[in-house]
């Protein structure tokens, strides 16, 4: 969008910082932001028992509004999760069952308490779940009061509609009414609860201002959306999407370690632009990491790891990770923090290495493991293996009762027979 010199201090941190990318009524939203309390949201499907890296972005602008004493809403989707968003989908999601879902609202909202002070003061967070409005309306009612709000003609040119049938894939009618159903969302926490701002990724646009038009027509309330730019690598990667899958936000989904060393394993031209977006470092703490080059510029990544890691799991957890992996990988040595899998005595010894690989985590497949090898990336303590298909035997566990196995220069596994 056209640059704006905004005056409050939310949108002047966000534009500074790289968060926006559209915003529907930016001089008005700047008004209300410099004047008084904005109540913003954001909506979670609960899809899976943790959200990943991807949501990130999504959780720190709920705590830079906040930061920005304004009141954050976290919005669980319980209700939408039952039909699934077909933003960016080429096939329906997977129906899940109500225990599934209320187990993954579970293990989600675990990670928010770590971003946002809840409470029931007047800029305190607080989580609802739209399951408790939208599967209170009959579906007569729900198309009487809604349905004639919303044209097909205009639900054909949003984005989530129009390249799925582009691409000539199916599109089901229970997706269709994903996009009425978060515009109610919009309505019902405006009207509950003075939400006037939802917030969301680039894909989300036609959603979100989908739910602004409904407002304003309904209701004639003021009523704002803004979306965050699609975040790529710097080599135009996927953020978040590694060899080994996605990085999970939830520590029983990915450890400590592995998450510190996702960030200090960013792209030399990423590290300034994930700190603004990820990290609370001030902007001139930044222009010093962005200054370094050469060797220097390693720092500023575990500065970064140190950051990310501290706001998600606290700072022992990064302190811990960071000397776990500089043992590791600068002095060659082993630690009890490094992540460790425990496999089945007889699926080690006697077996492939690449097969051991694969199980352990490091590799999607053997074929991939013995590829590896074949490149000079397939390390079993410490020493180059180029042949996938050699065996692992006794000599190879050391005095601690573990195998070390390395993939790549960052990725490093211990694997004890049990």
């Amino acid at each position: 969008m056209t640059e704006i010199a905004f005056k409050s201090d939310f949108l002047k941190t966000l534009q500074e910082r790289g968060y926006i990318h559209q915003i529907t009524h930016p001089v008005e939203l700047d008004e209300a932001a410099g004047s008084g309390i904005v109540t913003g949201y954001i909506g979670f499907d609960a899809t899976a028992p943790s959200l990943h890296v991807g949501s990130l972005i999504q959780i720190m602008m709920l705590r830079r509004l906040q930061q920005a004493g304004h009141k954050p809403i976290v919005l669980m989707g319980g209700g939408t999760t039952r039909v699934g968003d077909p933003t960016g989908k080429d096939a329906s999601r997977p129906q899940l069952t109500d225990e599934t879902i209320q187990a993954n609202i579970d293990g989600i909202q675990k990670v928010f308490a770590k971003f946002l002070k809840f409470g029931d003061g007047p800029t305190d967070a607080v989580m609802v779940n739209n399951d408790d409005w939208l599967s209170k309306f009959g579906y007569i009612q729900f198309l009487r009061d809604f349905g004639t709000h919303f044209t097909i003609n205009r639900m054909l040119s949003f984005d989530s509609v129009k390249l799925r049938l582009e691409r000539e894939q199916p599109m089901t009618f229970l997706e269709f009414n994903y996009m009425l159903m978060q515009s109610v969302d919009f309505l019902e926490l405006n009207r509950a609860m003075g939400v006037n701002l939802q917030m969301g990724g680039s894909d989300q646009w036609g959603n979100i201002t989908s739910g602004v038009d409904l407002v304003r027509r309904v209701d004639q309330k003021s009523a704002f959306g803004l979306t965050t730019p699609l975040l790529t690598t710097a080599s135009g990667g996927k953020m978040g999407k590694t060899m080994g899958g996605a990085i999970w936000l939830n520590a029983e989904q990915l450890s400590p370690y592995d998450y510190w060393q996702f960030w200090r394993n960013a792209e030399d031209a990423d590290v300034g632009r994930f700190m603004r977006l990820y990290t609370d470092l001030t902007m001139e703490e930044i222009a010093v990491f962005e200054a370094m080059e050469g060797a220097q510029i390693n720092e500023a990544k575990k500065a970064l790891a140190d950051a990310a890691t501290t706001l998600m799991h606290g700072e022992e957890a990064a302190k811990t990770a960071r000397a776990a992996s500089e043992a590791a990988f600068e002095k060659g040595q082993l630690s009890a923090d490094l992540p460790t899998v425990e496999l089945p005595r007889d699926e080690v010894i006697g077996a492939m290495i690449a097969a051991v690989t694969t199980k352990a985590g490091l590799s999607g497949s053997n074929g991939e493991a013995r590829r590896l090898a074949q490149g000079g990336g397939l390390r079993l303590n410490d020493v180059a293996i180029n042949d996938g298909a050699q065996l692992i035997t006794d000599a190879d566990v050391n005095a601690d009762g573990v195998i070390k196995l390395g993939a790549g220069k960052k990725k490093i596994v211990l694997v004890k027979p049990v």
